[in-house]
């Protein structure tokens, strides 16, 4: 029932004017912002410490961050409108020779990226420029949603793979086979994760990016999609970064995450209404970290 719902509101999506459909995303993001107390509450009072912002400042923030929010929801319901003939009407891409030389490469591409912009566009800006695209995510909590959301990517050509599976061995694979292995860096990496200053405060981040860079020597590009205000997208493709081995893994991974970090982390102060502050990014405290001879990295303070 779930699954005939999400596809029945994409199929209406996607018979509605995109002018209109962006109309009725300001709409429904004010109105999902005075009524979602939790969350809009839960946004500001993480907004105001990691930005420096007053209460009232950071309010009409989260305002425009809850309105971006539902556009992208409606774009996502949409995806199976983009197509390699028409894409270009909605997203711009910057330096996209930064990404084909790093295929160029034949060690897969690691994508450094997180919940910024319409972030499941991203993935279109790639795959329709007929690049082999790939990605893991963090599964739904209903599985028919998880299974709806995976059908609409596919529309673009994307496989996923979820997070916290057995699916991870495929993932390997795809990035062993040159493809493009895209990674949502900005949620909680649990008590395995790396404990590292994120907007001010410690928080666990994931390591999956530096370790899937480390096992296949492959490059990771930052890329992250922007809303822009003249209603396109622009992505945003950073130059390579590198994996240095220095033969002390442990710390050779927490350092290129802290790198990492500090990339993702520049995108979100740079456009403060374009990402998700109600996430539960700080959930996950140090003394909640995992211990043992397969835990891989210690928490230590970021330089």
């Amino acid at each position: 029932m779930h699954y005939k719902f999400v596809m029945f509101m994409s199929w209406l999506v996607c018979h509605t004017p995109y002018a209109l459909l962006m109309a009725v995303g300001r709409v429904m993001g004010n109105l999902y912002y005075l009524l979602i107390k939790k969350e809009r509450e839960r946004a500001v009072a993480q907004m105001m410490p990691a930005l420096g912002l007053s209460e009232a400042e950071a309010r009409k923030v989260v305002r425009a961050s809850f309105v971006n929010l539902a556009r992208n929801v409606l774009e996502i319901l949409y995806m199976p409108r983009l197509n390699e003939q028409n894409f270009t009407e909605y997203i711009e891409v910057e330096h996209l020779e930064r990404m084909r030389a790093a295929l160029a490469e034949n060690k897969g591409v690691v994508v450094l990226t997180g919940h910024i912009g319409t972030w499941e566009w991203l993935s279109a800006a790639f795959s329709l420029n007929g690049m082999p695209v790939t990605a893991i995510a963090k599964p739904q909590p209903n599985i028919q949603y998880t299974q709806a959301l995976d059908d609409l990517r596919k529309t673009i050509h994307v496989e996923i793979f979820s997070r916290g599976t057995s699916e991870l061995i495929a993932a390997a694979r795809a990035l062993k086979q040159g493809k493009i292995l895209g990674f949502l860096a900005d949620q909680d990496g649990g008590p395995g994760g790396a404990f590292i200053p994120f907007l001010g405060k410690v928080a666990s981040t994931p390591m999956g990016a530096a370790v899937f860079s480390r096992k296949f020597n492959s490059p990771v590009i930052p890329a992250f999609i922007l809303r822009q205000p003249n209603g396109k997208h622009k992505v945003i493709v950073g130059e390579a970064m590198r994996y240095e081995d220095t033969g002390d893994t442990d710390k050779d991974l927490f350092d290129f995450t802290v790198r990492m970090t500090k990339v993702v982390e520049q995108v979100i102060r740079e456009n403060p209404t374009q990402w998700l502050w109600f996430q539960k990014r700080w959930n996950t405290t140090p003394d909640m970290q995992k211990t043992g001879k397969h835990h891989t990295v210690k928490a230590r303070e970021a330089e």
